[in-house]
């Protein structure tokens, strides 16, 4: 009886694998197929540095450097914020290129055409964001303008022109521009309105955007600001342990603007193409849901059945990370090197939406990264996935 029982249930799973593929499976094999040669060039903060921090002088705060950092995939620390591999990682596997290296890591000899990554955590778009202690987003511009002549260099002006035309430009930024005022006690929130607090820091993206465009650039890839308002080590400083509303307000208005600004510029300047991904809403979905989300399309009911042995694993815990300490696991303490040497760690990260206090875990990056690469419903990515943005001439 229960044998039997089983074979029904492992048929159940392998005819529904069948009639509907795993995301997995569609990301990492529907890849970019061009002739031409692709690269990316990657912008931001700790959601995408893959170890600039390391080679720059900061402070443990913006550094990710030490263990259980990197435990689950590279088995070392790297100096990504996550138990293992970032968005930009997966993506680069999709568009079939190898893992970007950050652009600060000593060394000779460095190639640029697959692109680098410039992103830097704790760097905002204001440079008075952690000002003297990370990458700021007009710096990372620096920096690109000087691959830019690395390549004219190493290829000449023809090829690199080339290289820059048909490469896509990943952005995560703004989320420390509104993280850093509330956690330092800054007047920048007492002396600017909202709005216009705001309009400063899209005003430094756009100008940004317009320079890699005036060098270059025509392919641009976004992820709107993730949901600052309900990381557990914003939920912790709230006595109610809820989402802090003062939060929620700030970060639609702006996610709202950077959606304006890319449409607007789309209609401005000639050949611009973009990919904005609903980040936000996304993360929310699953802190709120976490066990809707397993490695497939499969819902919680099937996670739920009796063949839960065969069943893919979904995630268990939304609101707490997997390294911490205190509510929610919302003091920033994991790996013990930050003033709080007492954390405690997960035995098993991909149970978990967060990774520590303010991060995702791989599970989560590669899952939101195979909705930027394949996604096709408009309110989660578009007007490009970046699949499409990527075979774009």
């Amino acid at each position: 009886m229960a044998l039997s029982f089983m074979k029904k249930c492992l048929f159940f799973h392998v005819a529904i694998f069948i009639l509907f593929p795993n995301s997995t499976h569609a990301a990492d094999h529907r890849l970019a197929n061009s002739k031409k040669h692709l690269a990316l060039f990657v912008f931001g903060d700790s959601l995408f540095d893959v170890g600039n921090n390391n080679y720059i002088n900061t402070t443990t705060t913006n550094q990710y450097n030490f263990w259980p950092y990197g435990e689950t995939f590279f088995n070392h620390p790297t100096g990504r914020a996550s138990d293992g591999r970032l968005i930009p990682d997966f993506i680069a596997e999709y568009a079939k290129l190898p893992l970007l290296r950050p652009y600060k890591q000593p060394g000779t000899n460095h190639q640029f055409s697959n692109g680098v990554n410039f992103a830097s955590g704790g760097a905002g778009a204001l440079a008075q964001t952690y000002q003297g202690l990370v990458i700021d987003l007009n710096t990372q511009l620096i920096y690109f303008k000087n691959v830019k002549k690395a390549l004219e260099q190493q290829m000449g002006e023809t090829e690199a022109k080339k290289i820059l035309l048909t490469a896509v430009y990943l952005f995560s930024i703004g989320n420390n521009d509104y993280l850093y005022p509330f956690l330092t006690n800054s007047s920048f929130f007492q002396l600017n309105s909202p709005e216009d607090y705001v309009k400063m820091v899209i005003g430094n993206i756009t100008d940004v955007i317009k320079e890699i465009y005036e060098a270059g650039g025509r392919k641009f890839a976004f992820v709107n600001l993730a949901p600052l308002d309900c990381v557990p080590f914003v939920r912790a400083l709230n006595p109610a342990g809820e989402c802090l509303q003062e939060f929620t307000a700030l970060v639609k208005l702006h996610n709202t603007a950077i959606s304006k600004v890319l449409k607007k510029l789309e209609m401005q300047l000639q050949g611009f193409k973009y990919s904005n991904f609903d980040l936000y809403n996304s993360i929310i979905e699953r802190i709120e849901n976490p066990s809707k989300y397993g490695s497939s399309l499969l819902s919680r009911s099937y996670c739920d059945m009796a063949c839960i042995i065969v069943a893919p694993h979904c995630f268990e815990e939304g609101k707490s990370a997997c390294c911490g300490s205190g509510p929610y696991r919302g003091v920033i303490s994991c790996g013990g090197k930050r003033g709080v040497k007492e954390f405690e760690l997960c035995s098993n990260p991909s149970e978990f939406v967060f990774f520590d206090a303010g991060h995702p875990t791989e599970r989560l990056n590669k899952q939101l990264a195979q909705q930027m690469w394949s996604a096709t419903t408009p309110s989660i990515v578009g007007p490009y996935n970046l699949e499409a943005l990527f075979e774009q001439v």
